[in-house]
């Protein structure tokens, strides 16, 4: 039992009981344990965060980051990444959010085939997706006689960059929204279906405003995905400058060449601009959309 005066002397140090070594057995090995926890974590951190801080910090030590705009290869790629992202995030747009709508709010036989079809892009290596592009595309591809005798060609043009982003990066898309929709209130929308709203009317003032985090997150995920796409892009695309080759490519062509600040410049452009993106989400809490499982409710704050 503790006496007065122990109480006392404890009470003197501003130390609670527990703090003053008189924990419960045990104590000791769980403060050990927090502490390997602790270390790992930071090594983990630190191993993900040194090569991309060594990356900035030398494009900025060695000039090379400020050099990139005299580079006409560099800003180029740039040129045509931004152009070639926004054509693919609003073709995503165009077909992506329908399907979304149609996994959220319908029912039918055979739908988790269709849920794996479109997660399939996410984990198939990107050269395989540019390769599975070309035997369907390309000139001797399964729809490439019919394009050529139309007129068109699509592998190796900037058109096909569109495509192989959107290919590679329209999941994030399909995926964010569909959670964010379904977990639109049934209710609400049949309410404004009796109040007299068209399908139209309750989509953009009903179920556009609930899902916004979703949409909003869903549409900056596949932004990023599709401005650092590589693989499936020179498979399907090629490497041509000023016409099918991005930024990714750059770094890439740089590097072969042997021109290492060149590279390192274009590789830290990226890298500043995939941060930007993640710092966003998470900043207007459209990660908490992304996070969520399919189905599941909206969480993120309004």
């Amino acid at each position: 039992m503790t006496s007065v005066a122990d109480r006392g002397s404890v009470a003197g140090s501003g130390r609670s009981p527990d703090e003053s070594g008189a924990g419960p057995p045990g104590s000791s090995r769980i403060g050990a344990g927090n502490v390997s926890l602790l270390a790992l974590a930071g090594l983990f951190a630190v191993f993900l965060a040194l090569p991309v801080l060594a990356l900035v910090v030398r494009s900025l030590i060695d000039g090379s980051l400020a050099g990139a705009a005299a580079s006409s290869a560099v800003m180029g790629a740039l040129g045509l990444s931004l152009a070639t992202t926004a054509a693919s995030v609003l073709l995503t747009v165009a077909i992506g959010l329908p399907l979304a709508i149609v996994l959220a709010r319908r029912s039918f036989r055979g739908k988790w085939l269709v849920e794996a079809i479109v997660d399939l892009p996410i984990v198939l290596p990107p050269s395989v997706a540019g390769l599975a592009l070309l035997l369907v595309l390309g000139r001797r591809g399964l729809l490439g006689g019919p394009l050529s005798e139309a007129g068109l060609e699509v592998a190796f043009t900037t058109a096909a960059v569109v495509l192989a982003q959107t290919f590679v990066s329209a999941p994030f898309l399909v995926r964010s929204a569909r959670a964010g929709i379904a977990g639109v209130s049934r209710d609400l929308e049949d309410a404004a279906r009796v109040d007299g709203a068209s399908e139209a009317q309750l989509f953009r003032l009903i179920t556009v405003p609930l899902a916004s985090a979703a949409l909003a997150g869903g549409l900056v995920m596949t932004w990023a995905r599709a401005l650092g796409e590589f693989g499936a892009t020179i498979m399907f695309a090629g490497n041509f400058e000023g016409r099918t080759q991005t930024l990714p490519l750059v770094v890439y062509s740089e590097f072969q060449a042997g021109h290492l600040d060149g590279s390192i410049a274009a590789a830290a452009i990226l890298v500043v601009a995939a941060l930007a993106v993640l710092v966003a989400v998470r900043a207007f809490h459209w990660g908490r959309a992304l996070d969520r499982s399919v189905g599941g409710r909206l969480q993120g704050e309004r």
